[in-house]
């Protein structure tokens, strides 16, 4: 939870606030690779281990030790709160919040407590007018991502101020690696690819089999939301990522969107 602190308000009376959490990269990177699902873990020492991922890792590090604002403070915080084998659905988002006190490792997500970026407002609209549930006041999707939602950036982490600035530096290889793992997965899977950047990730992805379930609309960004040929706002994904579960996943429950 965000800290509290007393302030002087107005007329000089002490009031609590509630101070901006502190979610940007401070400990080194190589130790926070660790922190995953045990069943993600080979996947991620592997990539480590490659050129790509060592490249990531001296460049990432360089910034942060040359004083750079980086977030999140755990970039791989998605792949510790879902684990492989519980995979139910998987969202593609392209890169962190790059303000103060927003990314927490989790695509379109943001702590409680923080104003709701436009896009995160227009994931929940959908979600409550495709399932006629009520407003959702809660910011953070940390309740969907223990229900086996993967809320995966292609990039994991991005500098403030600074929009896709660490994309193409290396993190794709391992988010590739993620959505073509979730792909293999012998249960039932529903990829949501919302945005150009997210469907261009489409040939990850083995369509053939049969518990797969692949749903593509424009980015939930105010810029494209509405717009055509297949607009954010009015796509189903919701209720149409629970048919699919209950047609292919009858063991489990439906996906609980509204927590």
């Amino acid at each position: 939870m965000p800290a509290q602190r007393r302030v002087a308000g107005a007329g000089g009376r002490a009031e609590e606030v509630r101070a901006a959490p502190i979610n940007r990269l401070a400990a080194p990177l190589p130790g926070l690779l660790e922190r995953v699902a045990p069943d993600w873990l080979d996947l991620v020492r592997a990539w480590r281990s490659t050129p790509a991922g060592r490249a990531l890792i001296e460049r990432v590090e360089a910034r942060r030790v040359a004083g750079a604002t980086i977030y999140p403070a755990e970039p791989l915080h998605a792949l510790a709160l879902t684990p492989c084998h519980a995979l139910r659905v998987v969202i593609v988002g392209q890169d962190p919040y790059h303000g103060p006190g927003q990314a927490e490792g989790l695509a379109f997500s943001v702590p409680d407590g923080q104003r709701m970026p436009p896009s995160l407002r227009n994931v929940l609209a959908e979600m409550q007018r495709d399932l006629g549930l009520a407003q959702r006041r809660r910011t953070s999707l940390a309740r969907w991502a223990a229900q086996g939602v993967l809320l995966l950036n292609t990039a994991l982490t991005v500098e403030e101020g600074r929009p896709g600035s660490h994309s193409r530096w290396g993190w794709e290889a391992l988010t590739d690696e993620v959505i073509k793992t979730a792909s293999r997965s012998e249960r039932a899977v529903v990829f949501m690819l919302w945005g150009a950047h997210a469907a261009a990730k489409r040939g990850l992805i083995d369509e053939s089999r049969l518990a797969r379930c692949v749903l593509v609309a424009n980015h939930p960004s105010p810029l494209s939301a509405r717009r055509g040929p297949t607009p954010f706002i009015g796509c189903g994904h919701f209720r149409a990522a629970n048919r699919f579960l209950a047609t292919h996943d009858p063991g489990r429950p439906p996906i609980d969107w509204g927590r």
